[in-house]
């Protein structure tokens, strides 16, 4: 998003697309590459920085409410229904790095 830090701009996603606000950490947890289809069918690499945020408030209603179902899951839930391995990998080791700060 065109004059956002990444952390802003992934915050401002996660309103958008679900709803949430909260606190979003300014590093990374880290970032996947994925190939993006656009309309045209033509496909652009496109990479993901990936963003911790603690929700503190969920909305009703936000701007992609009826394009969108939302279900909360687990660590370990979210890590098996994604579909990029990428994304998949980032979930298990943030996982990994709460499990031991707990320890």
């Amino acid at each position: 998003m065109k004059g956002r830090k990444p952390f802003q701009a992934a915050a401002r996603e996660a309103y958008e697309e679900a709803g949430l606000r909260g606190e979003v950490g300014k590093r990374p947890l880290g970032y996947y590459i994925y190939q993006k289809r656009l309309k045209n069918l033509d496909a652009v690499l496109c990479q993901v920085k990936v963003f911790p945020l603690q929700v503190r408030k969920q909305f009703k209603e936000f701007p992609e409410a009826h394009q969108r179902e939302l279900r909360w899951f687990t660590p370990a839930e979210a890590a098996e229904a994604v579909s990029e391995p990428g994304l998949a990998a980032i979930i298990r080791a943030a996982c990994r790095k709460v499990k031991a700060t707990d320890a």
